[in-house]
């Protein structure tokens, strides 16, 4: 008993996490060559981690609602990405989708993003962080209902539930459009990173319905 209780206070104090048995390893693939991201920088959310749900990811089902759904295979790299993975995943399109007068701010095209979000999916990235520091979050999405999302580092949560505002415009006429609203906010939170390895993991903690881009990292404070 002696030794167990010693055992804990040696990785309380130490700062480790679960983290430390994380089985996830940075995505790489023929096209994407960048492997594990930086910080600071902006961390792409359709490059989570390999491992497969209950390690990288969990997501409420199975199929990809995006790859090989939404946009058929047809042997492009876009339409066939990360098919047979739960994490639903689309792109960015200028065919009256993602190019209209009613984004908030304009994406880029053919630039991949997590999408079909639903409350307790999550998805983690193995990132690289070079400065010890504060950070400002921003996210590039769209929220047809508005949500909440968090963002835990090393499995412990670093900033509570984020309220996330509806990209819903009443001036669209197109229903299916309403998911299509692109914003960028660039500071939806602060949060403190260590210098190293770590595990960020995206939570969406409330409503769903929302896509997600990317995470921008910029240091503040040292």
């Amino acid at each position: 008993m002696r030794t167990r209780i010693l055992l804990c206070l040696v990785i309380a104090f130490s700062g480790c996490t679960n983290s430390s048995k994380y089985m996830g390893k940075p995505y790489m693939d023929s096209e994407y060559k960048t492997g594990m991201q930086v910080i600071p920088g902006r961390v792409y959310c359709a490059y989570y981690d390999t491992g497969g749900e209950g390690i990288a990811y969990h997501d409420a089902d199975e199929k990809n609602n995006g790859s090989g759904a939404l946009n058929p295979i047809n042997g492009t790299y876009l339409h066939s990405f990360r098919v047979d993975e739960g994490v639903d995943i689309s792109y960015t399109k200028s065919n009256d989708s993602d190019n209209t007068e009613f984004n908030f701010v304009d994406p880029p095209m053919n630039v991949l993003y997590v999408g079909w979000t639903e409350p307790e999916e999550w998805t983690k990235y193995t990132v690289k962080v070079e400065k010890t520091g504060k950070y400002r979050v921003g996210l590039m999405y769209t929220s047809n209902r508005g949500g909440k999302i968090s963002i835990s580092v090393d499995d412990q949560d670093a900033t509570g539930a984020i309220d996330v505002p509806s990209t819903f415009r009443d001036d669209d006429p197109v229903d299916w459009r309403q998911w299509h609203h692109w914003n960028k906010i660039d500071d939806i939170a602060v949060i403190f990173l260590k210098k190293g390895v770590r595990v960020l993991t995206l939570h969406t903690v409330e409503q769903g319905k929302m896509n997600y881009m990317w995470l921008d990292f910029e240091l503040v404070s040292e």
